[in-house]
């Protein structure tokens, strides 16, 4: 990853942030897109022995406008893109009785349209770099689950995205795959609601869950998304690609 430019967002946490810690330790400039600046500051000062380098820059995927001004100025700064890692991700319980309609347009807001206008911004870089995308779906893009239905249909949205873009660009150059992880100890469900008490109980549930018999870590996803983001992986595209022990493979009984 020496000398690539690599664009992370969700960078403030959990697999975003695994992931910008492993680009730059691979020698990638890395431009890491976050809300929470405090965080972004000491995923900075983690990485400063690192080979690559992190780059924070303050961002809300949903605002089209502030997509722009970042895209610009990694354009103007840098002068290319090599990577795009669309991390930044948000989950909420509901059922389809009690998700309001912001709650829906929300979850679809920042799981599926800020990736789709990410791409569509990035596309011009990466088609000169002949760069990659690589989006952050879920078990729940290829698996149904109860109770939370608006997540499950944002990542099957970013599965299909993932093909139909994968189809769309092979022919100039541009690569488009996608990882589906378990569940992971990250701040996702937290974030989403889940009191703590609760986050542990299903963390340890994990355990029954998933047949490798525990929740996965936010560095084994990125070393996936990595390893897909790298010269190792040519001729690997529209994939989604499941890291989740095993957890699609059962069915309810």
């Amino acid at each position: 990853m020496k000398d690539k430019v690599v664009l992370v967002t969700g960078a403030s946490s959990g697999i975003g942030r695994a992931s910008a810690k492993v680009f730059a330790e691979r020698g990638a400039l890395v431009v890491a897109v976050g809300r929470n600046e405090a965080e972004l500051s000491a995923l900075q000062a983690e990485t400063s022995d690192f080979e690559g380098s992190i780059k924070p820059r303050l961002a809300d995927v949903t605002e089209t406008s502030q997509i722009d001004r970042l895209i610009t100025e990694i354009g103007d700064s840098f002068g290319q893109i090599d990577v795009l890692v669309n991390s930044a991700g948000i989950i909420k319980s509901g059922t389809l009785e009690n998700t309001t309609l912001d709650e829906w347009d929300k979850m679809l807001d920042v799981n599926l349209r800020s990736v789709f206008y990410l791409c569509q911004r990035v596309l011009p870089m990466l088609e000169v770099t002949k760069g990659n995308i690589v989006n952050v779906s879920s078990v729940t893009g290829t698996r149904a689950f109860p109770g939370v239905l608006a997540y499950c249909v944002s990542k099957a949205g970013i599965d299909q995205l993932t093909r139909c873009l994968a189809l769309e660009l092979a022919g100039r150059g541009v690569r488009v795959n996608a990882v589906n992880p378990g569940v992971v100890e990250t701040n996702l469900h937290k974030r989403g609601g889940m009191p703590a008490e609760d986050y542990e109980t299903f963390l340890a549930n994990a355990a029954n869950t998933h047949p490798l018999g525990r929740a996965g870590q936010p560095w084994e996803v990125a070393e996936l998304i990595c390893f897909l983001a790298s010269d190792q992986a040519q001729w690997i595209t529209g994939v989604t690609y499941a890291i989740d022990g095993g957890r699609a493979e059962t069915c309810a009984r």
